[in-house]
């Protein structure tokens, strides 16, 4: 490897001096931590010693890889979300290496472990936080962050991609009560993830706003899976008053009501409606096709991809928030309560 002009030393020069491979030159000048402490002390003090200037991050030389980690993968948004982060990175010619941390410190220090280990454009973090630790790490070695949905309060120079959350639920509850429904079950996500806390809050508001009291044996625990809809969906119906119409903030619990009705015996929507949250692509097939808020969950990942190696190149971002517009998606699973609706109905 030539050094620059500007540079009074080759890194291969170095290396004959240290009595080493240029790889290993290479990964101190890096930062890599697979380096003998004493091998990393030769090489740093003959880097000094003959004025070997390093390249900036900006400047630094394209790995072609981009790292993208989930908490998990057994969900079909996060299909679409590695979909939109391909559709860029391949378009550029630069490679996806798709992790799973199963929120578990072990699983994310093997992360850190692995990702020292390799040269990387960026990181894109889906459903997470950036902790201080990793934080400080992707500093050290001039990579990086973008987060995808945060979980908590984001850091403040990790940009962030996510959906008007709030904006998409209330509209969906808006739509009900517009249906003619005024018991309406909600299922929510996981409350530690803030677009979970804006889809309970857009529900609430459009009850508030429409003058109906919040009850809140309609409002059901979940974590945006099958099994959370089902049960949930179970005790709504379950219910002495059960509601006429259940939003589910995520399509997978909307389709585990679906298997809470078909067991009671109810038919939708003639008997309850039922509202989902992200649009994934399977839920206009199953019977009844589900209204949802349609969530932009490939664009998400599109833009986390653009912006992770725009920061890559040294550019700056015009927003370090950015939230993608939501819709709502009418489709069979929902109607007019049948009192509303009349005998011929």
């Amino acid at each position: 490897m030539a050094a620059n002009d500007n540079r009074t030393v080759t890194i291969a020069a170095i290396a004959r001096l240290a009595g080493v491979s240029v790889p290993t030159v290479s990964r101190v000048i890096n930062g890599r931590s697979d380096v003998a402490p004493q091998t990393r002390e030769r090489v740093e003090e003959l880097l000094t010693r003959h004025g070997y200037r390093r390249r900036p991050p900006s400047m630094r030389a394209s790995s072609g890889l981009v790292d993208l980690v989930f908490n998990d993968l057994d969900s079909p948004w996060a299909v679409e979300i590695i979909r939109g982060v391909e559709d860029v990175a391949h378009a550029v010619g630069v490679g996806t290496v798709v992790s799973a941390i199963h929120r578990r410190s072990s699983s994310a220090k093997q992360w850190l472990d692995n990702i020292r280990t390799r040269s990387t454009e960026g990181v894109i973090f889906v459903t997470s936080t950036l902790e201080p630790p990793q934080q400080a790490e992707l500093r050290r070695l001039n990579i990086p962050a973008v987060i995808v949905d945060p979980a908590g309060v984001p850091a403040q120079d990790a940009p962030t991609i996510g959906a008007t959350n709030w904006a998409g639920s209330l509209r969906a509850t808006e739509y009900l009560i517009g249906l003619g429904h005024r018991r309406i079950g909600f299922i929510a996500g996981p409350p530690q993830l803030m677009c979970s806390r804006a889809r309970m809050d857009g529900y609430r508001a459009a009850l508030e706003a429409a003058g109906i009291p919040i009850d809140d044996r309609l409002i059901q625990a979940g974590n945006f899976y099958h099994e959370a809809g089902f049960s949930g969906g179970a005790r709504l119906l379950g219910l002495t008053e059960p509601p006429t119409a259940i939003f589910a903030s995520s399509d997978q619990m909307a389709l585990g009501v679906y298997e809470a009705v078909r067991q009671r015996g109810l038919r939708m929507p003639d008997d309850v409606s039922v509202v989902g949250f992200d649009d994934l692509p399977e839920v206009r097939w199953c019977s009844p096709p589900l209204t949802t808020v349609r969530q932009p969950l490939a664009e998400m990942g599109m833009l986390a991809a653009r912006t992770v190696l725009r920061l890559a190149r040294g550019e700056k971002v015009e927003s370090p928030r950015v939230e993608l517009a939501t819709e709502l998606v009418i489709r069979d699973s929902s109607c007019a309560p049948r009192a509303d609706r009349g005998p011929a109905e």
